[in-house]
């Protein structure tokens, strides 16, 4: 299990989904989840087939947040261009958490 931290501060528990199978199925299926999912090499998701709403913060190399949306169910998050992963929450949790663009974000294994 992973953490996600912004300035040394835990934010959430944190899913690292790097294979291509797990990008592709992501919160797929899942009645919810605690914490959060990152998608590397991702750009761009979508809702549909997801049973509840997420917040998404599009992440550039270095784990910068350049941009947050929120997703309700069957929806689409269109790509960001300089965005090199995706950072997948429950609706609600990046207010929560304080979490906005220009965020430096880390993780620690």
């Amino acid at each position: 299990m992973a953490w996600l931290l912004r300035d040394g501060q835990v934010l959430a528990s944190l899913e690292v989904q790097e294979s291509l199978w797990g990008r592709s199925r992501g919160l797929l299926g899942r009645p919810g989840l605690e914490g959060a999912m990152l998608l590397r090499r991702t750009r761009g998701v979508h809702s549909f087939g997801m049973r509840f709403a997420m917040d998404v913060a599009f992440l550039d190399r270095e784990l910068v947040v350049l941009d947050t949306t929120r997703l309700g169910r069957f929806s689409v998050a269109w790509p960001r261009w300089k965005a090199r992963s995706v950072l997948e929450a429950e609706a609600g949790a990046f207010e929560r958490w304080g979490l906005k663009p220009g965020d430096q974000l880390s993780i620690k294994e």
